[in-house]
């Protein structure tokens, strides 16, 4: 099914000039010069932390000096609406905003499916790369929406996404997804120089009832150490990582308390679905 894609104006929601087949084919339309945010419904018109979705929107703003001014009510109905016009049981979507032109948004759906029980039993194979850390990380800026598509058409068959590393290699985020390590009985992950996902919100409300957590990057150096890995972001929740490059990540199956995390992730969740 492909993409609907519609554009919030001052003058009310136009249709947009192009079609796409998907949220990824639709982002060749759209500037690289703006800020945008992601996520997903579930029950076909709820969703999860949205109005976190919406705060992050205007962070990127301030920091890639967009002068966004953001009616909140306006836009949720405009996405509703164009939720409920695809007619897809649930949806992904994205609004996208141009730094040239602050007053539109570009909405775009797409159906959602979310990983597979298969894949997430199985966990998934990623690599990293060096000197890859993004610039002005803490804003979601539609340069990045580009350029990564050159990391991830390249990824070896069997790899599932990339981890970003900086200059000292030390493993940051994913292309599209913030990156966790279970190491001696911490949760560790960067607390600085990447983008901080809603997903991330999440887990760090649930991880305090399953282990410790700190926020220091994993190095390259400590990935034959670690015991257990996963990846977040609000289209995936928790979805284990089993190995990293060439290292299998301690059994080379997700591990137990990764899992722990991912029931509690589903269970807040569940909790706090709202209606766009």
């Amino acid at each position: 099914m492909p993409a609907q894609v519609r554009i919030l104006t001052p003058d009310g929601v136009q249709t947009a000039g192009y079609s796409a087949e998907s949220l990824a084919d639709a982002a060749r339309y759209e500037p690289h010069d703006g800020i945008y945010t992601v996520t997903n419904t579930i029950e076909r018109t709820k969703a999860l932390k949205l109005d976190a979705h919406l705060d992050r929107l205007e962070d990127s703003a301030r920091r890639a000096q967009i002068p966004l001014t953001l009616d909140r009510p306006r836009l949720r109905a405009a996405l509703r609406q164009l939720i409920l016009d695809a007619g897809y049981a649930d949806s992904r979507f994205r609004i996208t905003v141009p730094q040239n032109e602050p007053d539109r948004f570009i909405l775009t759906v797409e159906p959602y499916t979310p990983p597979s029980d298969a894949l997430v039993a199985s966990g998934v194979a990623v690599i990293t790369v060096a000197n890859s850390a993004r610039h002005n990380a803490e804003a979601k800026t539609t340069d990045w929406l580009h350029d990564r598509t050159a990391i991830e058409s390249t990824l070896p068959p069997g790899v599932y996404t990339a981890l970003l590393c900086d200059t000292e290699g030390f493993i940051l985020e994913g292309v599209s997804s913030n990156f966790y390590a279970i190491r001696k009985g911490e949760l560790r992950t960067a607390g600085s120089g990447v983008l901080h996902g809603i997903a991330q919100q999440i887990v760090f409300a649930v991880a305090s009832d399953i282990l410790p957590l700190r926020l220091d990057a994993i190095h390259l150096d400590e990935v034959g150490t670690i015991d257990e890995a996963f990846i977040t972001s609000s289209s995936r929740g928790i979805l284990p990582v089993v190995r990293i490059d060439d290292v299998n990540i301690g059994t080379g199956s997700p591990g137990v308390r990764t899992m722990r995390l991912r029931a509690a992730y589903q269970a807040w969740a569940a909790e706090h679905l709202e209606e766009i």
